[in-house]
């Protein structure tokens, strides 16, 4: 098969070398996958739910806390977990305080294995981030992300993990490097955030801020497969959404500093190639990951907060034809959650919104009270209620209906340090890392 380009809106989308359809179609998964896993970013199909029954409302530093352990740096990726391991990233050697950063030539990122049972740490492996790196400022920017933002996925076999300018790498499950790929060298001040998605024998990050590209690689051999590039200011993870038995990966763009530019836009996952595209949340970059049910695509994103929801399947510009509501609400950082009928979400400066799913009709907005000062971690939504971890102010949790009731709010007293990671579910547990310690929450 030759390489092939196509347009997207005046960027230019190239397959480098091609895909076998003939391979892609013969993949499978061949190992087995538990009700216990959550395999990546946002857990199945990145929509941050889960089926799971008996999980607390309330918890503190004792309380309803199964085991806790220390981890050997910050960051704000979330648990990942597949059979009795669970797999973190954490930072150390630079910018782990605001009063001490130290040295960027010290950085160090780490892929931490705990025991799923017992907490214990089964191993940590170090590796010294390729330099040069994003400085650490002391204020905002990546004082409030850090260098460990990424959420790593697994198939069940490997694990794969995005550490922005040092690459992608493939681990096997004792943590030995298979592959790493280089993605790009370019760096931003409010650090790379994005998590990778599996597609058949394909790994896919979103490398907007290293090289302004979404690129595919080879599961097994880390080969670039394809790319689409003039993907700028773009913090959204990927996401797969199921339409008339297939599959498609839709990515939230920004504008590049030309709002009307914005594009909520539908790839073919095999070769990269547009499918569709609509107008997205108006603004010059966007964070939010877009979620999916029954064929229908909901994004929220911007500072001046838009949600649309859009019938995906579509091809071309397909405003006109598969655009279901778009309504004035939504966050600039956090993804939203569908559930039931409605879409629930909570804005950044500490508001829970839900909207009708079908109308975009706002059913509540309420300002969080006691304050919850930032919230840049994405909702989970399960038995009946939604979690919502505050930076600093502790995890709000929230009944999942379309009437606002706030159940609880949790802190660990011995454990003030910084939560952007959003919240794991693994056997009727929560498992959620902070800058210090990972938690297994629950009975």
């Amino acid at each position: 098969m030759r390489p092939g380009k196509y347009v997207c809106g005046g960027r230019i989308v190239l397959n480098r070398r091609g895909v076998c359809a003939a391979v892609l179609v013969c993949w499978a998964l061949s190992t087995t996958v538990f009700a216990g896993d959550w395999m990546g970013f946002r857990g199945p199909g990145g929509q941050g739910k889960a089926e799971a029954k008996g999980l607390p409302s309330t918890w503190d530093s004792k309380k309803n806390v199964v085991w806790k352990t220390n981890l050997p740096g910050p960051g704000t990726s979330s648990p990942v977990i597949l059979g009795n391991k669970v797999f973190v990233t954490c930072y150390s050697g630079y910018g782990e305080t605001i009063e001490n950063p130290g040295e960027l030539e010290g950085l160090k990122r780490h892929l931490v294995c705990v025991d799923r049972t017992s907490g214990t740490v089964l191993w940590d492996k170090t590796f010294k981030a390729k330099m040069p790196e994003s400085k650490y400022s002391g204020g905002k920017n990546n004082t409030w992300h850090g260098y460990a933002s990424s959420t790593p996925v697994t198939d069940g076999e490997r694990l794969y993990v995005f550490f922005g300018i040092s690459g992608v790498y493939a681990f096997d499950l004792d943590g030995n490097v298979l592959w790493q790929a280089d993605l790009g060298s370019e760096t931003h001040g409010w650090g790379c955030g994005t998590s990778p998605v599996l597609f058949k024998d394909l790994v896919i990050v979103n490398a907007s801020v290293e090289s302004k590209s979404m690129v595919a690689l080879n599961k097994k051999t880390g080969k670039e497969v394809w790319t689409v590039t003039g993907v700028s200011k773009c913090w959204s993870s990927p996401m797969l959404v199921d339409v008339d038995g297939k599959q498609e990966l839709v990515l939230n763009l920004p504008g590049s500093g030309k709002v009307k530019e914005s594009k909520l836009t539908g790839f073919d996952p095999a070769t990269g190639k547009v499918l569709w595209s609509c107008a997205g949340p108006p603004d010059g970059y966007l964070c939010p990951s877009a979620v999916s049910h029954d064929g229908v695509v909901y994004a929220i994103g911007a500072r001046k907060n838009t949600a649309i929801a859009v019938r995906a399947g579509g091809r071309g510009d397909v405003d006109e034809s598969h655009v279901l509501w778009s309504v004035r609400e939504g966050s600039n950082v956090t993804s939203p959650v569908y559930l039931d009928g409605y879409l629930y979400f909570m804005h950044e400066k500490g508001s829970a919104l839900c909207l009708d799913a079908k109308t975009g009709e706002v059913v509540y907005k309420e300002k969080l009270e006691p304050s919850s000062g930032l919230i840049y971690s994405s909702m989970l939504a399960a038995d009946g209620k939604l979690y919502a971890p505050s930076q600093h102010n502790g995890t709000y949790v929230v009944a999942a209906k379309p009437e606002f009731e706030l159940l609880a709010v949790n802190t660990f007293q011995d454990d003030d340090s910084r939560v952007n990671a959003s919240v794991s579910v693994s056997n009727n547990q929560l498992l959620m890392r902070t800058d210090k310690a990972i938690y297994c929450i629950g009975q």
